[in-house]
């Protein structure tokens, strides 16, 4: 992710033993249909959509909150966040905020940081309260974000104004924005360094987060998008919207180690217990599951503009849970 995102460091709460009870609700995946305002809801064994949410206009990405009862799902231009059972997929109401297109906790979960993308907002809300603390008006279009793990800085790419920008979340002020290429997305921090891919630069920049400056690039794809870091930090993948692709990198090196075709531009995506990632195909109507081992993947029909996807497995992991981190 991300969310570029939810972030949060607790145990489990008690969730594990719910997956293990035979009368358990199935594992499912929860897609966001940007395009028809739906919520696709997949049994994971089965990989049928066995309901469909409706939201007011354009869902997008999640956020778990921190004790993991609900979860977010941002409706931009509908000005909401539709709440959500994540282990049954059970609608349980919505409360109205400004255009919320991306967002996530800060790892100490002082705070919940939206990127309001129409409107060009950064809006810090208090974690618990979700009274707004500030609002920053950084450029156009921000779209992904990320934090220092000590809670400290966020980094937010913009993508109508081709910048990066850091914000210092102890005094609420700007530390700095700089160009970085056009079309920014997804961010990552990894290492001690971002990560950020750029669309129009097919491919992602790694930068340092004190001074804001860009030290290599990396080629993945055409229109790389997002970026993610699997649980067991052994590979970040890339995906690769325009060009229809997924890059798998070597988190030490940033070398590429495979790429996979996958038609329909894929998106953002999430691990399953099995190692296979589910893919949103943001402009096929499907979600991919593919075995990044022998590359072969299988398509599951959702809605129109599949966007975010969170599998509620997921929730089996302990720590720092994250749309970037699977």
């Amino acid at each position: 992710m991300i969310l570029r995102r939810s972030f949060l460091s607790l145990p489990l709460l008690g969730l594990t033993p719910a997956f293990a009870d035979a009368d358990a609700p199935p594992p499912l995946a929860m897609v966001m249909n940007s395009g028809e305002a739906t919520v696709s809801v997949i049994d994971m064994t089965t990989r049928q959509v066995i309901k469909t949410l409706p939201t007011y206009r354009e869902p997008s990405h999640w956020v778990l909150t921190p004790d993991r009862s609900k979860l977010y799902i941002c409706d931009a231009s509908g000005n909401a966040l539709f709440i959500v059972d994540p282990i049954t997929a059970e609608p349980l109401g919505h409360m109205t905020i400004a255009d919320p297109y991306q967002l996530g906790y800060t790892p100490n979960q002082k705070y919940l940081v939206v990127n309001a993308l129409r409107i060009n907002h950064v809006d810090i809300y208090d974690g618990v309260t979700l009274k707004l603390v500030k609002r920053f008006s950084p450029g156009k279009m921000p779209s992904h974000l990320d934090f220092s793990p000590d809670s400290k800085w966020s980094f937010h790419s913009l993508q109508g104004s081709d910048e990066l920008v850091s914000y210092d979340l102890t005094n609420m002020t700007t530390r700095w924005k700089v160009k970085i290429g056009s079309t920014p997305a997804g961010v990552l921090w990894h290492e001690g360094k971002i990560l950020v891919c750029i669309m129009g630069a097919n491919g992602i920049i790694e930068m340092d987060p004190m001074s804001g400056e860009i030290l290599r690039h990396v080629a993945t794809g055409e229109g790389a998008h997002n970026i993610f870091i699997t649980e067991d930090k052994s590979t970040i993948y890339v995906s690769n919207r325009v060009g229809s692709t997924l890059t798998a990198l070597d988190p030490a090196t940033l070398t590429v180690r495979r790429n996979y075709s996958i038609p329909g531009g894929p998106d953002d995506l999430g691990e399953a217990p099995d190692g296979k990632l589910w893919i949103a195909l943001r402009f096929a109507e499907a979600v991919a599951v593919l075995d990044p081992v022998s590359g072969d993947f299988t398509k599951i029909d959702v809605g129109r503009s599949p966007h975010g996807i969170f599998l509620n497995t997921e929730m089996r992991k302990a720590g720092k849970l994250t749309a970037e981190t699977l």
